[in-house]
């Protein structure tokens, strides 16, 4: 049997660090982690072909060479999946489609011969054991949370690591939260699942004799989910791995890590250098109103700057369009953004995802229109009727990401957060390549860039007052290129 493992398209997004990755000499982001972790659940007789379309094309001889095709998608991929899907079924090869785009919304692909929903732990094995017999079924769903006690090592040999600008791997599934706007809980529920030490170490080793030594992104949707087994358990585990090695970790977690020191402190030793918070707006009325008690009552700015003194770079994620927003919340999220030195934000209109609780009083309030939810958080488009008229809510937010990625002000940003933070006590290995990426940007955004000024200014601030950051200074002049490029595509 030969099975093509297809990843399909990814449209420029906030995320892809498109034009960031080009410095890098990379095609991607990160291989398709649930998609190889499927892979290591096939059958071992099974010959098995990673088509990841971020680095390579879906080739006419892919498809005479499979007899069956699973394809995993998110949600932003929806336009790209459909046309895999319809080449697949024109060349004659059976698809069978899972992943967060069909688990929502699968009956929207009636070109898809078979839906493997919900986690494939539970549901593969079911349509594995039909196909054997010949009788598979078109839909395998589950309403069952998986034990993520045995899932296996994803299978890294299919993908070609070089074109990678970094990987990924999964503790946990789950978030103790109810986010009035976020589809985590319906998809993996709200008690965190967590893996043993054992089996990360098992993933890493092998990411490692793979030959990776650079980033690695936890992609669980909130790391600190169970603080008991991470500080009993994995963070002591990860320290003793680290040695040595100086592999940087980066991750997503609530605000409320904020409150713990002990836990800060373990996971910076542990060689977590960043992590993804949704802060969502410095508005009580909006946090109220999705419901992110979390960030309740709390002075947002101060815990930011908490983290980073501690070690721990905050990416931010906003969100505009809540009920409560008045004109006023665009120059408020702005000056959120630049004191709090998040250099990294985020921002987009809210969009009522299926399966969430603001999707549900959306529908009953007829508010959700025709339009689908582009699955980019910060493409500036939205599903939904908002309070604030719609031409006034895209001035406002086309206001605040042109100057939160105007060049001035974002160098203004990363020198704010350089004031504050701290190095970790290990670095990432300085190599060769480095060097080619410092002298990328000097020629891209030190001489034919039009942040130019700032570049060399940031630089030469940094070397004065921060130089153990420099190379980071670097990295973040890199990154707001790609913002910049991103934002101006999205401010129509």
């Amino acid at each position: 049997m030969n099975v093509l493992l297809i990843y399909p398209e990814v449209p420029d997004t906030f995320w892809s660090f498109k034009y960031a990755l080009k410095f890098l000499g990379k095609k991607a982001g990160s291989p398709p982690l649930g998609l190889l972790t499927v892979a290591a659940m096939l059958p071992k007789e099974w010959n098995k072909r990673l088509v990841d379309m971020q680095v390579t094309k879906l080739t006419d001889r892919d498809l005479a060479w499979a007899d069956l095709a699973l394809v995993s998608a998110m949600t932003v991929q929806r336009e790209s999946t459909h046309a895999v899907l319809a080449r697949c079924r024109e060349a004659g090869v059976k698809t069978v489609a899972g992943g967060p785009l069909f688990t929502i919304e699968h009956e929207r692909f009636p070109e898809a011969d078979h839906f493997v929903l919900n986690e494939a732990e539970v549901t593969l094995p079911l349509f594995l054991a039909d196909w054997e017999q010949g009788r598979a079924q078109r839909v395998y769903a589950t309403t069952e949370f998986a034990s993520i006690a045995h899932t296996p090592v994803p299978a890294w040999e299919l993908a070609d690591l070089k074109q990678y600008g970094w990987t990924s791997l999964q503790y946990s599934r789950g978030c103790p939260f109810r986010c009035d706007f976020c589809n985590v809980t319906s998809l993996f529920g709200h008690r965190p699942r967590v893996k043993s030490s054992e089996q990360v170490l098992a993933e890493l080793d092998a990411l490692y004799r793979a030959g990776w030594r650079s980033k690695l992104f936890f992609v669980d949707d909130n790391f600190i989910g169970n603080r008991q087994r991470l500080k009993a358990d994995l963070l002591p585990a990860l320290i003793r791995w680290q040695r040595g090695k100086g592999i940087p970790f980066h991750t997503q977690v609530s605000i409320d890590l904020a409150d713990d020191e002990e836990l800060m402190r373990l996971m910076v030793e542990a060689g977590f250098h960043m992590v993804f918070i949704g802060i969502e707006t410095p508005s009580a009325a909006g946090l109220a109103e999705c419901n992110k008690k979390q960030n309740k009552g709390r002075d947002l700015v101060a815990d930011v700057k908490r983290l980073q003194r501690a070690g721990l770079q905050v990416q931010g994620g906003f969100i505009l369009g809540f009920d409560s927003d008045t004109p006023s919340i665009f120059q408020r999220q702005i000056d959120f953004i630049q004191s709090s030195g998040v250099v990294m934000a985020m921002v987009g209109l809210l969009q009522a995802i299926p399966g969430t609780g603001l999707y549900d009083r959306l529908l009953r309030e007829g508010r959700v229109t025709e339009q689908l939810a582009s699955g980019d958080n910060a493409d500036g488009t939205t599903n939904i009727v908002t309070r604030m008229g719609p031409e006034g809510l895209r001035e406002g937010y086309e206001r605040v990401i042109r100057q939160i990625y105007a060049p001035r002000n974002y160098y203004r940003r990363v020198k704010t957060f350089l004031r504050e933070y701290h190095r970790p006590p290990f670095a990432e290995k300085v190599r060769g390549e480095h060097l080619w990426v410092f002298l990328r940007s000097c020629l891209r955004l030190g001489i034919f860039g039009r942040e130019r000024l700032q570049y060399w200014k940031l630089l030469l601030w940094t070397g004065l007052h921060r130089r153990e950051h420099f190379s980071l200074a670097v990295a973040l002049a890199i990154c707001g290129h790609h913002f910049r490029r991103t934002a101006e595509a999205h401010a129509r």
